[in-house]
């Protein structure tokens, strides 16, 4: 890259986002680490700058449309106007069908689905005007289906169609849109799950890995590194993709 451009990463307090923050940093972007609690990614952007690369930390609601818009207006002013979007924040909410509350769904739609769209949107009139954009939105193998994650396997289901959308309105302004679907990944939310399921996380991790051709389970750092491709110049010709990071084929 000639012009060292600026890229956004919703959620890169830690876990997957945090891992993609810091490879987009390694590529040469300039990288805006948003997430709910701007404290929370002092250790994302701390270890990007020690590494000699430039970043900020930037708190943002991703549901909240007035949030969204302040997030970006300040990611342009000091960092530069963005030009990548990893749309990568998320919750969780699960239970079963007849347990889940309307609020639990609701809370999953809107940090998934509204907050995805929101920063897609806003980011996007940077993108056009730049004449070259790299939108990249986290699905899941959830969106395959999951026992008690209705609200989740929707809205991740969602984030593909709505990646193929993006990908045939904007590619004409040079700007590509791709989603990851990672499968089992280490994380907090991996925790969470098995904590949920009332198994231990190092026999969850154990009958994981066994049921994954690869043999192992996956690392943050494996959908960073899919995230990179898609970031890149010579991605290109790559648009409207859905790519499941899970250690095996996946439909």
């Amino acid at each position: 890259m000639t012009e060292q451009r600026t890229a956004i990463v919703t959620g890169a307090a830690r876990g997957i986002g945090a891992a993609i923050a810091r490879r987009l940093a390694a590529d040469g972007f300039a990288v805006a680490v948003l997430d709910l609690d701007e404290a929370a990614c002092a250790a994302t952007v701390d270890a990007i700058v020690v590494a000699g690369s430039r970043a900020l930390a930037v708190g943002v609601d991703v549901a909240d449309e007035e949030s969204v818009t302040a997030a970006v207006a300040r990611v342009a002013a000091v960092l530069g106007a963005p030009t990548v979007l990893v749309n990568n924040a998320g919750i969780l909410r699960d239970n079963l069908l007849f347990k889940m509350s309307a609020d639990d769904w609701d809370a999953v739609m809107d940090v998934h689905l509204r907050g995805s769209f929101l920063m897609s949107r806003t980011v996007q009139a940077h993108m056009v005007e730049a004449g070259w954009g790299r939108i990249v939105n986290l699905s899941s193998t959830s969106a395959l289906g999951n026992r008690g994650q209705a609200n989740y396997s929707a809205a991740k289901a969602g984030l593909q169609g709505f990646t193929k959308t993006l990908a045939i309105e904007l590619g004409r302004y040079g700007v590509t849109a791709n989603a990851i679907a990672p499968g089992f990944i280490e994380t907090e939310m991996t925790v969470q799950t098995a904590a949920r399921m009332g198994v231990g996380y190092d026999e969850f991790k154990l009958a994981a890995a066994a049921a994954i051709p690869v043999g192992r389970i996956g690392q943050p750092e494996d959908i960073a590194a899919t995230a990179s491709f898609f970031c890149r110049d010579d991605a290109g010709y790559v648009s409207g993709q859905v790519v499941y990071v899970a250690g095996g084929p996946r439909d």
